[in-house]
């Protein structure tokens, strides 16, 4: 087999010793000896690496080996790891304290700069985690309208909400379990699955649904199928029915916002949703979460109105401090000009890579997230994304990791660029390709 070469020669020339003891402990402990599913290499094979740091656009494995990283902690890491401002903030903000329960000038600051990035939003509620953010901006739509029913895409990943974890993406999907067990089915009920880029089928859906439907939610640029784009006009037919049918709208931008554009995926398509779900990079790479909109639908949350939501560490300090230095200096210079790009150079760079080494690879990329999927046929939805060699997909990660080259070890997600890599990373990513890619095709 291919992969046993491939992966046999990563063994022999990137030593591992250290990370493959503390994995072998961690598997004592931890559940799969790791903390989030996709962490453990079920999606590629072999073992996962252990990292005790990281600057700027690498990561370095507890065994002293140097990777570029096109993780970025799966997306917070827009400016890179470690960046100075986002420590100094942190560093300072722990000396006064690491959490309060109280309100703090950081969380008006916070909600203040979103607001002002992204047009839909008038109020926002913050949270500590993707999960929970889309979790509440489902029940919030739900006391609005007064309705149960809820539209997802198969494919899009929400968290692991239980109402959502139906035919989800990420690593629900690299195991090939789309569906948790755990979640009775009474919890899924309400939840219709629909095929990303269908506009049939959501017309169907809310003919056979009609008035039940509290709305539909999306990632507008799904990531965590690997990544594929909205056909020209799908998001604007999104809004338009909802609208229509008295059905909100929600952005689950966790991924793309403040990513994709300072206003993220919905500034990019000129869509105003409703509500908005964000995380990642609003933390600086520490835990959050946040939803918003328009006033009206917010002010039905706690203490306001009628839907009850509550958090702890809502709005910590630390996360605020972290997240308020991460927007700041990405609002300073020309900091999406440049990751447009860097992708653009990684696109034009992996296309002729697999096109030399005359393998078929559908490069997807917007912005500074990608994703190649080892297949002939474009992707639009998840059924196009499973048609995908994910063995071959495992021989090239492992290949990749062997050249220094760090992409997130499943085909089933998106990868990231951030404004610590240069254009000499690019360059060497794209000779690792060519390589890699020439050694599977032999």
């Amino acid at each position: 087999m291919k992969g046993e070469s491939v992966q046999g020669s990563v063994m022999k020339t990137v030593a591992h010793s250290e990370s493959r003891k503390l994995f072998a402990e961690a598997l004592e402990y931890i559940p799969g000896g790791v903390n989030s599913p996709v962490r453990a290499f079920r999606g590629v094979g072999g073992e996962p690496f252990f990292v005790n740091r990281a600057k700027g656009s690498r990561v370095w494995d507890v065994d002293g080996n140097e990777y570029i990283d096109y993780v970025c902690t799966w997306g917070p890491a827009i400016l890179g790891h470690a960046h100075p401002a986002i420590i100094r903030a942190v560093q300072e903000t722990a000396e006064k304290g690491t959490s309060f329960g109280i309100p703090n000038p950081l969380e008006v600051n916070m909600a203040r700069l979103i607001r002002s990035a992204v047009p839909s939003i008038q109020k926002v509620r913050m949270c500590n985690s993707g999960t929970e953010a889309t979790m509440s901006a489902i029940r919030l739509a739900r006391g609005f309208t007064r309705r149960d029913k809820i539209i997802k895409f198969d494919g899009c990943y929400h968290g692991h909400v239980d109402s959502l974890l139906v035919k989800a993406g990420s690593g629900a999907l690299t195991f090939g379990h789309p569906d948790s067990a755990g979640v009775p089915a009474a919890f899924t009920q309400h939840t219709i699955v629909l095929p990303f880029n269908d506009v049939d089928a959501v017309k169907a859906a809310f003919a056979a649904n009609s008035g039940q439907v509290a709305g539909i939610i999306i990632e507008p640029v799904p990531g965590n199928a690997g990544l594929y784009l909205p056909r020209p006009g799908y998001l604007q037919f999104l809004r338009e029915i909802t609208q229509s049918n008295g059905a909100l709208l929600i952005f689950d931008e966790v991924m793309t916002g403040f990513r994709l554009a300072a206003g993220g995926a919905q500034e990019r398509f000129s869509i105003r949703p409703d509500l908005t779900c964000f995380g990642k990079i609003i933390g600086g790479g520490l835990p959050v979460g946040a939803f918003g909109g328009r006033a009206e639908i917010m002010d039905y949350l706690a203490p306001l109105g009628p839907v009850y939501q509550a958090g702890t560490l809502s709005g910590n300090p630390l996360a605020m401090a972290a997240g308020i230095a991460a927007l700041e200096e990405l609002s300073k210079s020309n900091s999406y000009e440049r990751l447009e790009q860097l992708g653009a150079q990684l696109e034009s760079g992996m296309k002729e890579s697999a096109r030399s080494a005359g393998i078929p690879v559908q490069f997807n990329r917007i912005g500074s997230m990608f994703c190649g999927y080892f297949t002939e046929k474009p992707v639009h939805n998840l059924a196009d994304a499973m048609t995908s060699d994910r063995p071959r997909f495992a021989e090239f990660f492992h290949g990749m990791l062997a050249e220094g080259i760090y992409l997130a070890p499943s085909q089933f997600e998106a990868g990231f660029i951030s404004t610590a890599h240069s254009s000499d990373d690019i360059d060497k990513t794209v000779k690792a390709a060519a390589k890699v890619l020439s050694a599977l095709n032999r």
